[in-house]
């Protein structure tokens, strides 16, 4: 399945560099509002030892990661909404996107200020940046909803039931937004749900924050730790998740893997092992309740992503469409099972492979072979 986060948040605060960091693809992140003026796209491999295990397993001629594909998308500002700096371009552009990762700059003025690195409000203020992207989310939304309102009040007045429960699902929608609360944080009914999607609101998508720091600086977390609580707490609150990390440094450091990277990561002044975009990527599925599964052979070791709790009829859709309605059954080993085994046919042997049918609730870190 294909997943897409959009990289949003004021000018100046890393979200190309991080893009930089994530994609190994160069794209403008000069030091001024608004240099990305059209929207990056770069496809990332998931990162899972898992996978590369398997295929070592099996001497595979090829192996493929499950990817997630990011968007990074020019700085917003106060007025976005109404098209202030460029803002409806880059609005429209986060509505394509499963999910917004917001980031947001915890590293002090003072760390920029030999290299002229600016904040577009002047001092450094999470929970303001939050409020001042989410707010502009808001507004945008709200002109969604006021205008289907306005579009299905006739059928309304006339007790159409179908418009009479879209009504009621937009009225709680507008009474939420006006209240500056997220759609995410509301629950809809089986009926209502359909009628919500069909709206592409852009604060119904889950939002994860990448708090961006820099090392060899007092950030945030170490200067203020009271305010910084009180931010993280705040995003827990929405039922958000957040990852902290350091654009900069992950940029610097894509270039390089394994050992190297950590003794890299070390002299620059970086913890050791702490590997932000790994965590970014990790908390992205946790986010959007997604599991993987694998498949293993000589030709192809492959991750596939799946909604977590998918049938395997379901969860074959990821290889092709046909499998739902073809669908015989599956052969599923968990992936330590066939590692600890050596092979499969020990493997079988010892009963951990199973023969599962249309039911079975596939599990992160099955292989699976599917018989249609």
């Amino acid at each position: 399945m294909k997943l897409a986060l959009g990289i949003v948040g004021l000018p100046n605060v890393g979200k190309s560099t991080l893009f930089n960091a994530l994609t190994k693809k160069g794209v403008p992140a000069e030091n001024y509002p608004f240099c990305t003026i059209d929207p990056s796209v770069g496809i990332v491999a998931v990162p899972d030892e898992r996978l590369w295990k398997l295929s070592e397993f099996s001497k595979s001629a090829k192996t493929i990661p499950a990817a997630i594909e990011f968007v990074d998308i020019a700085g917003l500002v106060a007025g976005a909404s109404k098209g202030e700096g460029l803002g409806n371009k880059f609005l429209a552009n986060i509505r394509e996107t499963d999910a917004i990762l917001e980031m947001i700059r915890i590293f002090p003025l003072e760390e920029t200020a030999g290299n002229g690195i600016m904040h577009v409000y002047g001092n450094i203020d999470p929970l303001r940046d939050i409020k001042v992207i989410n707010m502009e989310l808001i507004l945008a939304d709200l002109e969604t909803v006021a205008k289907r309102i306005s579009n299905i009040m006739r059928e309304v007045k006339r007790g159409d039931k179908e418009y009479i429960l879209e009504d009621g699902a937009l009225q709680k929608l507008r009474i939420a937004l006006e209240a500056e609360q997220m759609a995410n944080t509301l629950s809809f009914d089986e009926k209502e749900l359909p009628k919500v999607k069909q709206l592409g609101l852009l604060t119904i998508k889950p939002v994860i924050y990448g708090l961006n720091k820099r090392s060899g600086v007092k950030n945030l977390d170490e200067s203020n730790p009271v305010f910084f609580k009180e931010l993280t707490d705040y995003i827990l609150s929405t039922g958000s998740r957040y990852v902290v990390l350091d654009a900069k440094t992950e940029d610097e450091l894509k270039d390089f893997t394994g050992a190297e990277k950590n003794e890299m990561r070390s002299m620059i002044g970086g913890a050791e092992n702490e590997d932000g975009i790994d965590q970014l990527i990790k908390e992205a599925y946790k986010l959007l309740g997604l599991d993987t599964y694998f498949t293993t052979g000589e030709d192809e070791t492959r991750a596939w992503t799946i909604a977590a709790g998918s049938t395997a009829p379901v969860a074959g859709m990821a290889i092709h469409t046909d499998f739902k309605d073809k669908f015989i059954r599956a052969e599923v080993v968990f992936w330590k099972d066939l590692l600890d085994a050596g092979s499969y046919s020990e493997a079988r042997s010892k009963g951990k492979v199973k023969t599962e049918g249309k039911e079975y609730i596939v599990k992160d870190g099955d292989v699976i072979e599917f018989k249609i």
